[in-house]
């Protein structure tokens, strides 16, 4: 009885507290928060070692996610583009689904308001650092001010010869414009035009210019030192890393002997059948078979040039506690997508396995988390898409109509467990996935490709594979075709094509030539 009475007085004392953390973010009304959105770029869940436990040293991450809440369910929703982290900045910044932005996510209409555009409506600076998908009108319309721009409109794939762009009010980008930082005889950071005769790499070590991560942390120092503006501010900092090309310092790379990294359980030298997209860039940075060598070679690097952008994260986290900041500020951390690096045979993120293309860290962090929170482990599924929303609930201001995402301040405040029963993961034409429970169904479609000669036909084909995702995390063993799961197969099948209908995944001829269901 005794032990009962303490377990109810627990609960209480933890709801109390968490109702106090609602009334704690929402009473800024007068004095807002500063909102830090931290973005990284191909970062995967287990590239954070407080939360996937791995190899990789992340201290600075780390200590995000013990001073805050980590979100342990948190995904990409998917992408009609090979490169998904056009959709995923996409339904970051608008919260909406990958089924609602305009065409893959590389514009956002201005019908679409963007996370920037809202924190400016409500009085915030905007700022701006960083990588940039989207198209330079949304760019300027959701930002005051910015720094240090890349992606756009020169990309050199070479994280020490990086093409920047200074901020541009009107949002006119041209490449006479672009510049390359790189040291002089005397170690000195001087800038140049890009030239015609740079050539994409990688080429450079760090002996020739300073890491984009680097850079970037420098930039968003720089702006938290010398911020002295009455209005709280929204800072958008987004990393171009760990993409590759996974160049890292050598003291970095020193910390991972490649003889010496363990692959993870989801290792294999191929994937066991053609995904319908499995020859293209990502996939074209080694050769096959995977062997161990290659896989422990890429997952070195991989976690070298994590380790490196956590350094630099670390920095940034330093500058909002030195200028007094930090009490007041609300980080947001999330990854855009997660990437294979040798699971399952691949090496990109162009699937839909979990760690290898749509599990991503997800940290809710700050001088605003209290005592109680600090640590705390939330299991619910959400999306990134979720984010603008949650931090909407947070501060107290209201949601955009343009806004589909579902705020997560319910499951904060211990309101509910969840707000979502279910995922549903899309890849272009060729891959579909419905999470619930503990099963997880993947199906593959490859259409026949009509247009070659009689005689040169190439059929069609479909997978199915169904895992107990909370008893096989890595994805390994594939159920689908033992009959003992055929209930669970045609549950799972019915239950994702409803889900299908209710999202509007239906004929997107425009964005991937062909439709999935068409074929299924």
């Amino acid at each position: 009885m005794i032990e009962i009475n303490l377990l109810i007085m627990k609960k209480i004392i933890l709801l109390s507290v968490l109702v106090f953390l609602s009334i704690q973010l929402k009473a800024q009304k007068e004095t807002k928060p500063n909102v830090l959105v931290i973005y990284t770029d191909d970062h995967r869940y287990s590239g954070v070692h407080a939360l996937g436990g791995e190899a990789v040293k992340t201290p600075n991450l780390d200590n995000l996610a013990h001073d805050g809440i980590a979100f342990t369910k948190a995904y990409l929703m998917g992408s009609f583009s090979g490169a998904t982290c056009v959709p995923s900045r996409a339904m970051l910044l608008t919260g909406r689904n990958v089924f609602q932005l305009q065409g893959r996510g590389f514009d956002i209409p201005k019908e679409h308001t963007t996370m920037g555009e809202m924190f400016k409506k409500e009085g915030y600076h905007a700022h701006h650092v960083g990588k940039w998908h989207q198209d330079f009108g949304s760019l300027s319309r959701s930002f005051d001010t910015g720094d240090k721009l890349c992606g756009k409109p020169a990309y050199l794939t070479d994280q020490y010869r990086m093409p920047y762009s200074d901020w541009h009010a009107d949002g006119k980008y041209v490449m006479e414009d672009v510049y390359l930082l790189e040291y002089d005889e005397n170690g000195n950071v001087k800038r140049r035009p890009i030239a015609k005769t740079d050539k994409r790499g990688p080429t450079a070590t760090e002996k020739k210019g300073p890491h984009v991560s680097e850079v970037l942390a420098d930039a968003s120092v720089d702006f938290i030192s010398n911020y002295n503006k009455k209005k709280p501010f929204f800072h958008y900092l987004a990393f171009p890393t760990p993409h590759d090309p996974r160049q890292a310092p050598k003291k970095y790379k020193d910390m991972y002997p490649e003889d010496e990294i363990g692959l993870l359980p989801s290792y294999m030298p191929q994937h066991p059948f053609d995904n319908g997209h499995i020859v293209l860039r990502d996939e074209l940075l080694d050769v096959w078979p995977r062997t161990e060598e290659i896989s422990k070679r890429h997952l070195s690097d991989y976690y070298s040039i994590i380790t490196h952008l956590d350094a630099q994260i670390g920095r940034v986290i330093i500058a909002l506690k030195e200028s007094g900041l930090y009490e007041n500020t609300i980080i947001i951390m999330a990854g855009d997508s997660g990437l294979a690096v040798g699971n399952h045979g691949l090496l990109g993120k162009q699937n839909i396995y979990d760690e290898d293309g749509v599990h991503i860290p997800f940290i809710i962090s700050g001088g605003l988390i209290d005592e109680a929170n600090k640590g705390r482990r939330e299991d619910a599924f959400c999306y990134n898409l979720d984010i603008l929303p949650t931090l909407c609930d947070m501060i107290g201001i209201k949601k955009p109509a343009s806004v589909s995402g579902t705020s997560l301040l319910p499951i904060i405040n211990n309101e509910t467990e969840s707000v979502r029963d279910y995922t549903y993961h899309v890849y272009r034409q060729h891959q579909r996935a419905y999470r619930k429970g503990d099963y997880k169904l993947i199906e593959y479609v490859r259409a026949p490709d009509v247009s070659r000669k009689r005689g040169d036909f190439i059929s069609g084909s479909r997978v199915t594979q169904l895992f107990n995702i909370t008893k096989d995390p890595w994805e390994i063993f594939n159920m689908a075709d033992f009959p003992e799961y055929a209930e669970i197969v045609a549950s799972m099948r019915n239950e994702m094509k409803q889900k299908a209908k209710e999202l509007g995944d239906k004929s997107h001829d425009e964005l991937a030539n062909v439709d999935f269901w068409k074929y299924y």
